[in-house]
């Protein structure tokens, strides 16, 4: 059924609402539950890895357990896999579920 947007009530809200907390319903209510844990891969990549990382690398997908970052460079690319298991265990830790097992890196927009 279509949505009549001239008859729809409008609230008037002073505050603003962050979009990162509407995206969570958001993607519940229309996708599936990979969708859902990389959502959750993105509210906590920041904290999980570092302020330096995160400058330099950002989750880009998840199939399975397998999550790809997006890094900025080669030499970021080689320190990151040296760091990889580091960064699985925070992120997992972060998540309190094994949400990942496996990461690749690529070279990509950040």
């Amino acid at each position: 059924m279509p949505v009549n947007f001239n008859t729809m009530e409008r609230k008037k809200n002073k505050e603003f609402t962050h979009l990162g907390s509407l995206l969570d319903n958001v993607v519940r209510a229309i996708r599936h539950d990979a969708d859902v844990e990389m959502l959750q891969i993105w509210n906590l990549w920041d904290s999980a890895v570092g302020e330096e990382i995160a400058k330099n690398a950002r989750p880009a997908a998840f199939k399975g357990n397998m999550l790809i970052v997006n890094v900025t460079s080669s030499p970021w690319m080689q320190q990151l896999q040296f760091l990889k298991k580091d960064i699985m265990n925070k992120i997992n830790d972060a998540a309190e579920t094994d949400l990942i097992s496996e990461i690749k890196f690529k070279i990509g927009t950040v």
